[in-house]
């Protein structure tokens, strides 16, 4: 169960309380990333988030923050996406107003200063080059790249170097006063805490946020038409992702699409494992995932590969998407797709920070946070012939995009599989 209270400024804040862990998780999402930036700070909020960690009134720097949470044994870390991004700290559940101090001096205080301004660029660009090389990353972004095109949700979250190399102090304190509002933030407590002490603690904490207007970001309306994204690298792995587009979080399918990635390559009696990986010995990882956005989503597979057995693995998934559209899935894989995803979802919540994700991003993105029990309704209400349906909707050779990142020189030659 969750509650949700709001604060006189109307910022929300939910409590998913639990009786079987002695931790609190207190997170705070906001509804930031490339969907709300332009080409001229395409970056900024990632950077923005590394930021806030560099101190504010009462912890002044980097070392302050960090020695306050690690003198407790606490975990605190923040992620930026493409939608949303958040600040969380997860403590014993004495300390919780710790957890609140921390966070709250660092969103409502954070000083930005130019010199560590300057020392962070560096940092981001070798968390960048990181990326560059990690194909299994990278292969991902440039397929989001595809898909989406030159719009903020084909955009990685790194952003660019120029961007990088140019923000400045006045940029941050502007993207900041735009998107940390009570209307575009979210305050999570998830585990041993009542609904009365998180508000209670918000009050003193969290109640000077300030703002008015809620941000908006460019609408997606259209996929890419480009087929193939090759980068041609030296590799000892090919690392592909193959997929289409799919359905966003808002659309009626949102939880078929979630149970078609599960029955085609989600776990390890998924069909991608036993007829690529076991069957044919293609590859070590391969997955199957939906990715939803709010206007927006795909499903895709990615796998890492031999080079010279490439082909055959791009032909062999792409035979499976084919193969599933023509002939369905069975009742048999669409109970044990279900019992998984339900099965993955209540193991999760045993965790407060894992617990506090679930609820947080569903009342920041989405018009109604459902539930445990109505999430679960939604995945037992798909029927086998609604996903027999959507798979031979979606999943058709015309609609597929290539990523690679290998040895592989031909971006022809790639196409032509996929036709």
């Amino acid at each position: 169960m969750f509650t949700l209270q709001r604060l006189p400024s109307k910022l929300p804040i939910l409590t998913a309380p639990s009786s079987s862990t002695e931790s609190v998780t207190v997170l705070v999402f906001a509804g930031a990333g490339s969907r709300y930036e332009t080409t001229q700070i395409r970056g900024i909020s990632h950077f923005l988030e590394h930021m806030f960690f560099k101190g504010g009134k009462k912890y002044r720097n980097t070392r302050e923050v960090s020695a306050a949470i690690d003198g407790i044994g606490g975990d605190f870390n923040a992620f930026t996406g493409k939608e949303y991004a958040g600040y969380y700290v997860k403590v014993a559940a004495d300390q919780v107003r710790l957890a609140c101090d921390v966070i709250s001096d660092m969103l409502l205080h954070a000083s930005f200063p130019p010199e560590e301004i300057e020392k962070e660029r560096g940092v981001i660009m070798e968390e960048e080059r990181m990326y560059q090389d990690t194909p299994m990353y990278r292969s991902g972004w440039d397929f989001e790249e595809l898909l989406f095109g030159d719009h903020p949700l084909g955009w990685d979250t790194i952003g660019t170097e120029e961007v990088i190399r140019s923000v400045q102090q006045k940029d941050f304190e502007e993207h900041k006063t735009l998107l940390y509002t009570p209307h575009n933030l979210v305050v999570t407590f998830a585990g041993k805490i009542d609904p009365k002490a998180a508000l209670d603690l918000s009050e003193e904490f969290f109640a000077p946020i300030a703002g008015t207007e809620k941000p908006l970001f460019q609408p997606f309306t259209q996929y890419g038409k480009k087929r193939v994204f090759l980068r041609t690298k030296n590799t000892e792995q090919a690392h592909l992702v193959l997929g289409m587009p799919g359905v966003s979080a808002l659309n009626e399918h949102h939880f078929t699409q979630k149970l078609l990635s599960v029955i085609l390559g989600g776990n390890m009696s998924s069909r991608m494992f036993i007829n690529i990986r076991e069957a044919k010995g293609l590859c070590y990882y391969i997955a199957t995932e939906a990715d939803s956005y709010l206007d927006a989503g795909s499903l895709s597979t990615r796998a890492g590969v031999d080079p010279s057995r490439m082909e055959e693995a791009i032909t062999a998934i792409k035979t499976e998407y084919l193969t599933c559209a023509k002939d369905g899935v069975t009742e048999e894989e669409l109970a044990h797709a279900k019992a998984y995803l339900k099965g993955k979802i209540t193991l999760s919540l045993e965790d407060s920070e894992e617990r506090a994700h679930f609820y947080g991003k569903q009342q920041l993105l989405y018009p109604k946070t459902r539930d445990v029990p109505e999430y679960f309704a939604e995945i037992d209400a798909v029927s086998l012939p609604a996903i027999n349906g959507f798979a031979e909707r979606i999943l058709k050779a015309e609609e597929m995009r290539l990523s690679v990142i290998g040895k592989e020189s031909s971006a022809a030659k790639l196409e032509k599989l996929l036709s």
